[in-house]
């Protein structure tokens, strides 16, 4: 019997790990594609070419040049690149827009580039024409799938576009970060003014490219159940919530994965010592490489929590640095891996400084000693006000790691607090905070510090996380049958 063609999918995306990442949107875009590309689909994924992206493909060909797609929109054109897996990268090769230093939204001093409307609308109108009957290509998806408002576009560029058009996805990685711009961009990117409209990409007078992607995608995803939810509500529905409700039998959350090849500590080449769940003893080894590494005392009988994060409100790192005297007194260590902001890095580096065998801060990001992090603290904290999946927790289970957590997202659908019972039933993976406040982190981590204490029981809550499945495989299945639906 004939087999079916593969499904056909553009993924467009702002950044891609491990080469430009400022976050969970990066990860995702790495590994979503590739798993379904391991799936069979036929999956191109759209990305700028940023200096690191041409650094890391320069063999990468031109495809195709696009001639300027209208307003103030440049010409520009695709280099086609394909990742050692075979999964074939396109990236979008304007250096006026893209080849600059910083990272891909903010210049290097920090604030944000004042033409960033035009460099992801460019992503968003290539995406669309790549997508339509206006292609210069043979090869058109059935599926195109957005990623925040960095491609919000594409969805609205689609609709007044004539002829055939695929179906569309647009995925919130977090409703924060809207992508609102004001009135006169509108004409600037090439868009009517029929979009210009409440019931369109208008937003309390300002466009909108996170709102026009969610009103004219066929489906909405975000990055887990309990986050669908969460924005469909006022506290954190971000100005959106009426929309999210309005569309909500098109809205679904699809929980994250994590790339278990590449988080994995019976083979990861950051850490001291590999260890796996029947094998834990390596966590000691990767304990005290990590004390050394902070400047800790290197002491086993400490209980060393971790931190990997932007320091951030949104995080609840400020709950963390209040009650940091106090877990230093209670015979506590901290080790601190992030950046953010600038009060929040100052008040760390200052515990660092007041007591340097107890708390240890690495302002900035460094890939290998995260890792290291995870696999040698005792305790991962991650109190968010909101996360709408997290990346960290599933990492610190993997890593036998127990995480500490707010319920909120992505942290309660992934987290089971550890109690009597359910340490009995084995569904205890990690602790999680009764309130939103720093009492409640404080009386939180005396918890979990009181179950580290008994070694047999704390042996089985790292086992239980250890054995939890977050692989995309999962995650993949879900979003192919998704894309199936509509196509």
């Amino acid at each position: 019997m004939p087999t079916s063609a593969p499904l056909r999918l553009l993924f467009a995306t702002s950044e891609i790990a491990p080469w430009v990442k400022t976050g969970g949107l990066g990860d995702v875009a790495a590994a979503l594609p590739e798993a379904l590309h391991r799936s069979g689909m036929d999956v191109r994924v759209l990305v700028p070419a940023y200096p690191a992206m041409k650094a890391a493909f320069p063999l990468a060909h031109t495809l195709v040049g696009i001639a300027a797609p209208g307003g103030l929109l440049p010409p520009c054109r695709i280099l086609e690149a394909s990742a050692p897996s075979g999964l074939t990268i396109w990236l979008l090769d304007c250096p006026e827009l893209f080849i600059r230093p910083g990272g891909p939204y903010q210049t290097p001093d920090g604030p944000d580039w004042p033409d960033n409307p035009l460099r992801f609308a460019l992503l968003s109108r290539v995406a669309a024409i790549l997508s339509s009957d206006a292609s210069p290509l043979e090869w058109r998806p059935q599926i195109v799938h957005g990623n925040d408002w960095q491609t919000g576009l594409i969805p609205a560029y689609l609709h007044f576009m004539p002829g055939r058009r695929p179906r569309t996805v647009m995925t919130i990685h977090n409703l924060a970060f809207q992508g609102n711009f004001p009135q006169q961009w509108l004409s600037d990117l090439g868009l009517p003014w029929d979009a210009w409209h409440l019931e369109g990409a208008e937003f309390h007078g300002y466009l909108s490219f996170l709102k026009a992607g969610l009103y004219y995608c066929d489906r909405i995803t975000t990055v887990s159940p309990t986050y669908a939810r969460e924005i469909c509500s006022d506290e954190l529905g971000f100005g959106m919530a009426g929309l999210l409700q309005h569309r909500a039998p098109v809205l679904s959350g699809i929980l994250n994965g994590i790339d278990d090849a590449v988080w994995n500590p019976a083979d990861d080449s950051s850490l001291a010592a590999a260890y796996d769940g029947e094998h834990l003893e390596g966590k000691a080894a990767n304990k005290a490489e990590l004390q050394r590494l902070m400047g800790l005392a290197v002491t086993p009988e400490k209980p060393l929590l971790g931190v990997v994060s932007r320091l951030t409100h949104q995080k609840g790192l400020d709950w963390v640095a209040a009650v940091g005297e106090q877990l230093v007194q209670a015979g506590m260590q901290l080790a601190v891996l992030g950046s953010g902001d600038k009060g929040l890095q100052g008040a760390f580096s200052d515990l660092a400084q007041r007591y340097p065998d107890s708390v240890g801060v690495r302002i900035g990001y460094d890939e290998g000693l995260s890792h290291q992090i995870e696999a040698g603290a005792d305790i991962f904290l991650m109190p968010s006000r909101f996360e709408p999946c997290g990346l960290n927790q599933m990492y610190s289970l993997r890593y036998g790691t127990p995480p500490l957590v707010r319920p909120t997202g992505g942290l309660a659908d992934t987290v089971t607090d550890c109690n009597d019972a359910t340490l009995a039933n084995g569904s205890a993976t990690g602790f999680v905070m009764p309130g939103a406040d720093a009492e409640a982190l404080l009386s939180t981590v005396y918890r979990a510090v009181a179950r580290w204490r008994d070694k047999d029981g704390w042996r089985a809550l790292q086992r239980n996380g250890m054995a939890r499945d977050f692989s995309w495989t999962r995650a993949a299945q879900s979003y192919l049958a998704l894309y199936r639906q509509l196509a």
